[in-house]
């Protein structure tokens, strides 16, 4: 619940709109409601700013709906993370609104409309077949209310491709940078920007990249200022930390 909402429900009490039995069983399920699979967390928006977001590797169809039904009821916008086309399938046959990125293996369910921030967060990567962690960020960065543009195809190998797009990189107000093989390409944008880089290793690479470390450890021993690392294909968490840093 955001803090509009605690307010109108207590204004609701007193003038009589909601009764004492329907307060009761509000408060109920509050911070929290326990819903056998999992323990929504009801104050998350409050403290965070944010609803839960649904990671969805090792849950199966019946709990994500579970889940998804128990967050749908107070009107909140849903990002699942990992999930697949037969997820989709079941909930869009239910559900309004249900938007599916086959190669970010994400699910959108927007009940509210998406608000969108002045500012940019710029998502940049390397090659084509980091994508899959590029469409995780853009997605989460999305529903987070972040106006994006994604860049793809820029690494170092043709480092005039990143030339050629430097003018909108070093307008945003936070970087993306998602980079396997050796992860160099986070290190050359934060040398040529002022805003920060937020660098995504991904384990694509042949057998010394070692499924990712090569690029993650290149990254974390950048010489470049400004770089932050987050973990192996974490498309979601650089997102969301970009996000936090796109609102300020």
């Amino acid at each position: 619940m955001t803090k509009s909402e605690i307010s109108n429900f207590i204004k609701a009490v007193k003038s009589g709109e909601i009764n004492e039995e329907s307060a009761f069983k509000f408060l109920k399920n509050y911070p929290f409601e326990d819903i056998g699979c999992a323990k929504i967390d009801r104050q998350r928006e409050l403290r965070n700013g944010v609803a839960e977001v649904i990671y969805g590797a090792g849950k199966s169809q019946s709990e994500i709906r579970a889940i998804v039904l128990s967050i749908l009821k107070y009107d909140q916008n849903i990002l699942i993370t990992r999930t697949n086309r037969e997820i989709y399938e079941l909930l869009s046959s239910e559900f309004e609104n249900v938007n599916f990125n086959e190669r970010g293996n994400t699910i959108s369910i927007t009940p509210k409309p998406l608000a969108t921030t002045q500012s940019y967060i710029a998502i940049v990567s390397a090659g084509t077949s980091d994508a899959a962690v590029v469409e995780e960020a853009y997605e989460t960065a999305k529903i987070l209310g972040n106006s994006v543009v994604k860049i793809s195809d820029i690494g170092v190998a043709g480092i005039h491709r990143l030339f050629l797009n430097l003018e909108t990189i070093q307008k945003a107000k936070v970087i993306i940078a998602v980079a396997g093989m050796e992860g160099a390409l986070p290190s050359v944008v934060a040398g040529l920007v002022k805003a920060p880089v937020i660098a995504v290793p991904t384990s694509v690479g042949y057998g010394a990249s070692f499924g990712g470390v090569a690029a993650l450890l290149g990254m974390l021993n950048s010489c470049a200022n400004g770089i932050s690392v987050v973990n192996i294909d974490n498309g979601y968490g650089a997102a969301y930390n970009a996000s936090i840093i796109n609102h300020l």
